[in-house]
């Protein structure tokens, strides 16, 4: 039997599955981090919408999924597939990344999921930060983007890097917050390399922005 993905599970089954988990999560979340979410508001209630994040922490993708009404999708290395604990999640709700040679077939999923008028996180960076910083953004971000026309949340996370740094093997308590800033509606029909480096570097400004604010 061929193994399950996002697009062969039931669509009840599917659900009830994922709002399972999301009510543990923010039980979870809630008692350990405390965590606040701001600008929730800012999110699309209908059609495709990428969010895009920066990435601090394994922490960041559950944070993400417990603080909208939406149902998530993401974008997940390869080998969290092969995880024995999380593997079947990732799976389910996830779409594989090769980090060191992104497949065109990769992007065109993505676009689809969108077009389907999915909820899609992305973390530009490609990899979690190791000392805080927000840093550039890979290309894909701005690829699927453009594809899709799907507007983009830029989305800021604080403090799991403190509750669970990279490297780090056990949990430490601390306040968690999460701020989904306005979507960023893509307009044009360009498909350069020069316009999606452009459109990335918006996209990362945006995130900091909501830091600095």
């Amino acid at each position: 039997m061929p193994e399950c993905n996002i697009y062969c599970m039931d669509g009840l089954k599917e659900k009830v599955i994922y709002y399972f988990f999301k009510v543990i999560f923010t039980i979870f979340y809630k008692i350990l981090f405390r965590n606040e979410v701001k600008g929730k508001h800012n999110i699309p209630e209908a059609g495709g919408v990428i969010i895009a994040a920066n990435h601090l922490s394994y922490l960041d993708p559950p944070l993400i999924g417990i603080s909208m009404k939406r149902q998530a999708y993401y974008m997940a290395k390869e080998s969290l597939f092969k995880n024995p604990l999380i593997g079947w999640f990732v799976r389910s709700f996830s779409i594989p990344v090769d980090r060191e040679s992104p497949k065109p077939s990769t992007i065109k999923e993505a676009v689809k999921l969108l077009k389907d008028g999915k909820v899609l996180v992305l973390f530009p960076e490609g990899g979690r930060s190791k000392d805080g910083d927000i840093g550039g953004g890979k290309r894909g971000v701005a690829m699927i983007a453009a594809m899709s026309k799907a507007p983009v949340v830029p989305t800021l996370i604080e403090g799991t890097d403190r509750a669970l740094p990279k490297g780090a093997r056990f949990l430490s308590p601390a306040k968690v917050r999460i701020t989904f800033g306005k979507p960023m509606k893509i307009k044009s029909d360009e498909s350069t390399r020069d316009y999606q480096n452009r459109l990335t570097e918006e996209i990362m400004e945006r995130i900091r922005q909501l830091k600095k604010q």
